[in-house]
């Protein structure tokens, strides 16, 4: 498919985490734009059922689209993946770096009414810190020593040493501001959150429907009276309801799809760089792959390009581990820039393997669209090496709860990238990361260098540490990164003013109109 095929939105040259003082800027089948006192509704297409409402503990991708516009954080990232204001109108740093002051914005409600106060921002950010939750944001404020509320419109953070990835790391789902008064169980069925839209109805595993919070705190109230996420097994399946005018918008993963759904003159698709990478898990406390030398012989075995070519009919580039423009990793530095059978046969030979090994790996079928077709390619690849996946295909839960309990040896993976490397990878690969368990990785060295960067706040320094980073990975061949690839958001004609991210996000449902 021709690179062309689609316009494309930019990522930003440099993405830049703020520590310095900033300020405000200021379930019907298809939509009914003629409703004017509803606001008209939107029915967006996804392939899988979001597997829990809990805003701390969700990973899976339908799970923290649908959250983050019921939720919000205390900053934000705008379309450029800037730093900004959110929750907290502005913040500032002590010079030492070891204080951080939110200042609150006022007259912020939760859907059930009740006031946002920094009582709710304290027990938050206590109760995420709290091993007992199991937020899986937890290790993002591994730098906070203290939490205080001295009045109710001022947080104060101390800090045990200066965290330039803060304020990025706060301004994810994971990251939600909640009641104090809420707790885990009730919010698992009904979501209170202060983001723009409410939880309206849900049938598992048929469609969930948000509805316009009319009380949202943002300079503009959401412009549709209501946002429903139809489940469709597939992305085929979601381009002819799209078609038929039974959706109105979708994001594919499938180059392929797009360009079928494109190809029909009446939708029209946006191609998106992402920070989302594709990835072979590597599980290095399991079985053979205890042993560095087999893993660098699956680094070695695969090419990554092919890869990226058979899954993706080469629409991505190759990465390394860091993929957010300002601090990109560079792939052609790490053991085996390009496929090599020969060092592949040398590895497992100093791993006593020359006879091969079996590696069993998790694929899930129905949360990204690529996953099945770049897991057969790397086995077929592998074999030719000796080194055998054993596939495990999986619904998109079952896959996800496998993948939390850190239940596999390999993991063919789509994970979610973030604009500073700590949010990236700080959960992952530190010793205390809450995350590290599903990483299977972690070493005193990548410890120090994920402390030096997140104290760091000169931003070529902290490339120069995630350069590090990148290499401490790839040396050890913690995980085989493949390759970055590109979303493309399909809109019918009658939708404006949606904004694809290379996020991912699909915050700005908020700014959307069906018309």
């Amino acid at each position: 498919m021709p690179r062309g095929a689609f316009s494309a939105v930019g990522v930003a040259a440099a993405l830049s985490v703020a520590l310095t003082a900033c300020s405000s800027s200021g379930g019907t089948p298809a939509a009914d734009p003629g409703n004017a006192q509803s606001g008209g509704s939107l029915v967006v297409g996804v392939t899988s059922d979001p597997d829990t409402l809990f805003p701390w503990k969700a990973t899976q991708f339908t799970a923290v689209n649908v959250l983050q516009n019921l939720y919000g954080t205390l900053t934000e990232f705008d379309k450029d993946l800037n730093v900004v204001p959110g929750l907290a109108e502005s913040w500032e740093t002590s010079k030492d770096g070891k204080t951080l002051t939110f200042k609150l914005r006022q007259g912020v409600t939760f859907a059930d009414g009740s006031a946002f106060d920094s009582e709710d921002v304290k027990a938050s950010l206590d109760k995420i810190m709290d091993e007992k939750t199991a937020a899986v944001a937890r290790a993002s404020l591994s730098s906070v020593e203290s939490v205080k509320a001295p009045d109710k419109n001022t947080v104060v953070l101390k800090l045990k040493s200066p965290d330039a990835a803060l304020p990025a790391n706060l301004a994810t789902v994971n990251m939600a501001m909640l009641s104090s008064d809420d707790t885990e169980e009730k919010l698992t069925t009904t979501p209170n959150g202060t983001g723009p839209f409410t939880l309206g109805k849900r049938v598992p595993s048929q469609s969930i429907t948000l509805t316009r919070n009319d009380a949202y705190w943002g300079p503009e109230k959401p412009k549709v009276g209501s946002v429903e996420f139809r489940v469709i097994p597939d992305e085929s399946s979601i381009v002819s309801a799209m078609q038929s005018g039974n959706v109105q918008l979708a994001v594919f993963n499938d180059p392929l799809v797009a360009q079928t759904a494109e190809g029909g003159g009446t939708i029209t698709v946006t191609k998106t760089p992402q920070l989302n990478y594709h990835v072979l898990q590597l599980n290095a406390r399991r079985g053979d792959l205890k042993d560095v030398n087999v893993r660098l012989a699956i680094q070695c075995a695969i090419d990554r390009k092919q890869v990226l070519d058979t899954a993706a009919l080469g629409e991505g580039e190759v990465t390394g581990p860091i993929t957010a423009p300002a601090f990109k990793s560079d792939p052609d530095k790490r053991p085996c820039p390009t496929r090599d059978l020969a060092k592949a046969a040398d590895y497992l030979a100093k791993a006593g393997k020359s006879s091969g090994v079996t590696v069993k790996t998790i694929v899930s079928q129905g949360e990204y669209a690529t996953s099945v077709n770049e897991a057969q390619n790397l086995k077929a690849q592998l074999a030719e090496a000796k080194i055998n996946l054993d596939l495990e295909v999986l619904e998109s839960g079952a896959y996800v709860d496998r993948w939390v309990a850190a239940d596999f040896d390999a993991a063919v993976a789509l994970n979610g990238g973030r604009p500073d490397p700590d949010g990236s990878y700080g959960r992952y690969f530190t010793s205390d990361g809450n995350l590290n368990k599903v990483a299977g990785y972690s070493s005193p060295a990548l410890d120090k260098l994920f402390a030096q960067g997140k104290a760091t706040t000169d931003q070529a320094e902290r490339k120069a540490i995630y350069d590090q980073v990148a290499a401490e990975l790839e040396n050890n061949a913690a995980w085989i990164w493949l390759f970055a690839g590109y979303t493309y958001t399909a809109t019918t004609s009658n939708v404006q003013g949606f904004v694809p991210m290379a996020s991912g996000s699909l915050q700005y449902l908020r700014t959307t109109s069906v018309g």
